[in-house]
């Protein structure tokens, strides 16, 4: 069939053409709008700024078509063959595409909205500037294809493989590359804001400048990857695999990373600010400094040296651990729970509950916080259920007007900033206290139990595994005949001696707040 009988017969309103050949045919701005040429050789055709707008071209051959400007919007090309063919500029929005072929297709600023390429091939294709955004490319292959300058924003990638594959400057933003292949891809300064990168394999990938906010790498394999002057704030790097990896400058604000591999990692320059230094493997790590400053501006600097890092990055999380000198009993339990509750509404810093272990004579309520500095607020304000709160809080307030005073007379001593910061946080802390006394009943009920009368200590452990007694009740640890038959009263009478509870010494203090990763200006 010649072209010009199938545009007569199209005029007539004939639009089966199935398995015709049409190979190396002329049909440049054709108008031929839901046409069917499943199955047809399309083979060398030239179809430029033609029409065929959710036209049925499924299983069709269209190897080096010259397809540039072409309408196929909505159309079906599921099993086509379109290797080396030309679509600059086409119009591929919402087009099913499902296990075509597109092998070094050229789709330069092609539209594919919306379109579904599920396991479609299109390794080495050329896509650079070209639009996929919310396109399905599930199981599709993208290896070593061009696509700088693309937009994939919400774009469906999981399982895709895009091996060697060029996405630097691309958006990828909100999209979902989860378990994604993207060894030696060259995503340098990409956008993958939001994006889902769980599991994705990115050994030696680029990511130099890339902005990796808010982004999933959970569990990710990033091996020797080029992170330098990525940005990677708020970013889920928990399990991820950054063994030799290149971090120099990167920004980490506010990441999650516990369980991170950094052993051989370089880190020098890094913006720590706000991020966990705990539950990390950095054996080999090269860091020579880090800023923590809360803009990533350089105005707090900490320098390493030799294996000073090693001790930074330190695997031991900060605690506080309450412990009561008597068993748990289920109301105390259950009014407990109210109580941290009620506590946690006004205290944010309070993220999840105690861990709690209860023995046969003693409970101990286990407070993990984020930072060396959160320790002495977190132990003032955990401390509010029990009778010997006033006396804790009291304890706590010497010891940081010891730590005052001392950096005040050894003006050698590098903690002034760390000073200011530990009193604002009490301070603030103690206007929270006030606030949950007069305002939250479940504390007050708390407060009048007998298992919250019982005596307690007070604990802290640094993020250097140094631990400060901070109270120590008098009381505690005496053995009291039947002391479960004890009445409030007793209690009460026990609870009047926790005011002359010892402090620990000025050495120990000091010594518990040189273990403190904090580092000042």
């Amino acid at each position: 069939m010649t072209v010009e009988e199938l545009l007569e017969k199209y005029a007539a309103g004939v639009l089966d053409f199935s398995g015709i050949d049409l190979s190396e045919a002329n049909l440049s701005g054709a108008k031929l709008i839901g046409v069917n040429l499943s199955q047809a050789n399309l083979s060398v055709i030239n179809l430029s700024g033609a029409n065929l707008s959710e036209a049925n071209l499924s299983d069709a051959k269209l190897n080096v078509a010259r397809l540039s400007g072409v309408n196929l919007s909505s159309a079906i090309l599921n099993n086509a063959s379109l290797n080396v063919a030309n679509l600059i500029r086409a119009d591929l929005s919402r087009a099913q595409l499902r296990e075509a072929t597109l092998i070094r297709a050229e789709l330069i600023r092609a539209n594919l909205s919306r379109a579904d390429l599920s396991e479609a091939n299109l390794s080495s294709a050329d896509l650079r500037e070209a639009t996929l955004r919310q396109a399905n490319l599930r199981h599709a292959n993208l290896s070593e294809a061009i696509l700088r300058g693309s937009f994939l924003t919400g774009a469906n990638l999981e399982m895709s493989n895009l091996n060697a594959t060029d996405l630097s400057h691309a958006d990828i933003s909100g999209a979902n590359l989860r378990d994604t292949e993207l060894r030696q891809a060259n995503l340098s300064h990409a956008n993958l804001t939001g994006a889902d990168l769980s599991g994705a394999n990115l050994r030696w990938a680029d990511l130099s400048g890339a902005n990796l906010r808010w982004t999933d790498l959970s569990g990710a394999k990033l091996s020797g990857a080029n992170l330098s002057g990525a940005d990677l704030s708020n970013a889920n790097l928990t399990n991820t695999s950054l063994v030799h990896a290149d971090l120099t400058q990167a920004k980490l604000i506010r990441a999650e990373w516990v369980g991170a591999d950094l052993t051989g990692a370089i880190l020098t320059g890094a913006k720590l600010y706000a991020t966990s230094r705990f539950g990390l493997k950095t054996e080999g790590m090269t860091c020579e400094w880090v800023d923590l400053s809360p803009r990533g501006d350089r105005s707090i600097i900490q320098k390493f040296h030799s294996e000073d890092s090693r001790d930074f990055f330190n695997e031991t999380p900060p605690t506080i651990r309450i412990v009561i000198d008597a068993a748990l009993e289920h109301e105390a339990n259950f009014a407990l729970a109210g109580a941290y509750y009620q506590i946690a509404q006004e205290y944010r810093e309070l993220k999840q509950p105690p861990s709690m272990e209860s023995g046969r004579r003693r409970t101990v309520f286990t407070f993990r916080v984020d930072s060396d500095e959160a320790l002495f607020p977190m132990a003032y304000i955990a401390t509010l259920p029990f009778h010997d709160a006033v006396s804790n809080q009291k304890n706590i307030s010497t010891i940081l007007e010891m730590i005052k005073n001392e950096v005040i007379a050894n003006q050698d001593l590098k903690y002034p900033d760390m000073v200011k910061q530990l009193i604002m946080l009490i301070e603030q802390v103690m206007s929270k206290a006030t606030t949950i006394k007069q305002m939250k009943k479940n504390v007050e009920i708390a407060a009048k139990l007998n298992f919250c009368k019982a005596p307690t200590q007070t604990i802290l452990t640094n993020s250097s595994a140094h631990t400060l007694i901070v109270y120590d009740n008098p009381n505690f640890g005496k053995k009291f005949i039947n002391r479960s038959a004890l009445n409030a009263s007793v209690y009460d009478d026990i609870s009047k001696e926790s005011n002359n509870s010892i402090l620990p010494s000025l050495n120990i203090v000091m010594d518990f707040v040189k273990g403190f990763h904090y580092i000042s200006h």
